[in-house]
């Protein structure tokens, strides 16, 4: 029964926000898009420094003279934990909104030119890290971006509506609860994407590092 009801409270949630659904997706799409158009229109000195800067990280990865495990994976949750706090609270303020909308737009563009100028910068190679230094882990971060930001721009407009439609007589402190239960259901599983980066992450790109295509 108990699960019955929580597959019944998730298709009313994605019912309820399907075109919001659509909109963060299309938004962090272009995100991603506009974040690999910069990689191509950096100049050959930026594209050169960002490479040494790059270069020099992959070179303490070969040489294993990364943080311990343990502190990435704590500082990577604490990074992504306060990203969704923020959108929490953005959430609940009226003024969140296109703030809201802006992080998601930012989260975009940082895949975006990660990717891109890895890429661009080092051909195959740089691909191989992006797809398991980068890749994995954003298999779970981008839908819990996207649940966290559709969730958040859903209860910004139900306050919005509270406060400008006096006919909408919602009790908002249910919604809150709602709301707040859902952040912290999706906020579980930034663990395993912070466990990820810490721990598989760094093998993975020892190893492509170490034989470069």
């Amino acid at each position: 029964m108990m699960r019955y009801g929580l597959r019944e409270m998730i298709s009313m949630h994605l019912e309820e926000n399907r075109t919001m659904y659509v909109f963060t997706t299309v938004l962090f799409l272009m995100g991603i898009v506009f974040g690999a158009i910069i990689v191509n229109s950096l100049s050959l000195t930026q594209k050169h420094d960002l490479y040494m800067y790059v270069n020099q990280f992959f070179g303490h990865v070969t040489e294993g003279e990364l943080a311990q495990s343990s502190t990435i994976f704590s500082q990577s949750y604490a990074h992504y934990a306060k990203y969704f706090g923020l959108m929490w609270i953005l959430g609940l303020s009226i003024i969140g909104l296109p703030v809201i909308l802006v992080l998601l737009f930012l989260k975009g563009v940082v895949v975006g030119f990660t990717v891109g100028f890895l890429v661009n910068q080092m051909g195959m190679t740089g691909f191989l890290i992006s797809f398991v230094s980068i890749m994995p882990q954003n298999f779970i971060l981008v839908p819990a971006f996207i649940i966290v930001g559709t969730a958040s721009i859903s209860f910004c407009l139900k306050m919005i509506r509270q406060q400008f439609m006096k006919r909408t007589n919602l009790p908002i402190f249910p919604q809150f609860m709602k709301y707040t239960l859902l952040i912290l259901c999706v906020g579980a599983m930034l663990s395993f994407a912070s466990a990820f980066e810490a721990y598989v992450s760094p093998v993975l790109m020892r190893l492509i590092i170490s034989n470069p295509m």
